[in-house]
């Protein structure tokens, strides 16, 4: 088959749970499927090079050697440079463009719901989350107008068969849209072979001060300020005076309130904000941590909290949504919504 894979979600250059998603599948892809072609459909005015992401053997048409290829050779990108705003209002209400009359295909795959329009070739979805239908309020009034864009309900009803990441985003779709649950197949997402505990390494050996972690969006729907506020309680033991709290990730929205948070608290000196960090950095973060923490009010799968268990790293989670049922036992799960409860569960984590 020529199979299209809708990749405009990388235009960004982020790196949240949907982007990575998308990459790591389109690299496993391309490196095992000997029989299908591959066109990636990259479109945007101003996006990150697609070269940035690495995808096995998508420039180079070599064998090894022994005369076998180890990738798929017949893959091209269609790159076109027309805003996704534009491009997205009129796929959604002008009907235009059809992508499989202007790209020659089989089958069309989209990592995550951007609406596209198909004239004849089926489509295969994957749904991440509905958290915008459950809490329009974690978003702000952009994010809202994207989501209502893309005209979700509609795009799950065409789809030919939808992906979702867990049995909880399976029931979601079911009961938000009145989707027949033999057209969902719930397909469990993989990390990244990176994320791994580290066995020798001198950042380990001269590790300083213990440190509780959490590595994700600073947005509301994280429960950020939640973190420290347990922070604020477990400083009261002498066991945890030492103790940093190292906060790691992009800002979303609303996240001056997380700041304020932590500049309220009396041990600021000892909250660390990162920033956006790096695979390697992200790889060395989940390692070096005594917990990691991580009470999200809503998560359609939640791939940090796995990360840092790869890592060898103790995780608390909240006992929410999808967590629970892909966390199961292997991590304290708690009342997101109870500070101290979340505290209880980091000096356990840390001590026991």
């Amino acid at each position: 088959m020529q199979i299209l894979a809708d990749i405009r979600l990388l235009g960004r250059g982020g790196a949240s749970g949907i982007e990575e998603y998308t990459k790591n599948l389109l690299r496993a892809l391309l490196a095992a499927d000997q029989k299908n072609t591959y066109t990636l459909f990259y479109n945007g005015f101003k996006k990150f090079s697609i070269s940035n992401f690495q995808f096995p053997r998508l420039f180079e048409d070599e064998a090894r050697s022994d005369g076998h290829r180890s990738g798929n050779f017949q893959t091209k990108v269609i790159d076109w440079r027309r805003p996704n705003k534009i491009f997205d209002f009129s796929a959604r209400f002008l009907n235009f463009p059809k992508i499989d009359r202007f790209i020659k295909t089989d089958l069309v795959f989209s990592p995550h719901f951007n609406v596209l329009k198909t004239a004849k070739a089926p489509r295969v979805i994957t749904f991440h989350d509905l958290s915008f239908l459950h809490h329009p309020y974690f978003f702000s009034q952009k994010q809202r107008f994207w989501h209502w864009l893309q005209g979700i309900k509609e795009q799950a009803r065409a789809a030919d068969k939808i992906i979702a990441v867990s049995e909880f985003t399976k029931q979601d779709l079911v009961d938000f849209f009145q989707i027949l649950p033999e057209k969902i197949s719930v397909i469990y997402s993989g990390i990244a072979d990176e994320f791994q505990k580290l066995r020798s390494c001198d950042d380990l050996r001269i590790a300083g001060r213990p440190f509780i972690l959490y590595l994700g969006t600073l947005e509301p729907r994280k429960n950020v300020t939640a973190i420290i506020r347990a922070f604020n309680i477990l400083k009261a033991d002498p066991n945890f005076r030492d103790w940093q709290l190292v906060i790691a990730g992009r800002p979303g929205w609303l996240f001056k309130n997380i700041l304020k948070e932590a500049g309220l608290s009396a041990w600021r000196d000892d909250i660390i904000f990162k920033g956006a960090v790096s695979g390697d950095e992200r790889v060395l973060l989940y390692n070096l941590a005594r917990v990691f923490v991580y009470p999200s009010f809503f998560e359609g799968f939640g791939f940090p909290p796995l990360e840092a268990q790869a890592c060898g790293c103790p995780t608390v989670a909240a006992d929410r949504t999808s967590l629970p049922e892909i966390l199961r036992d292997s991590a304290l799960l708690v009342n997101p919504w109870k500070v101290e409860d979340l505290a209880g569960a980091i000096k356990t984590a840390a001590t026991d």
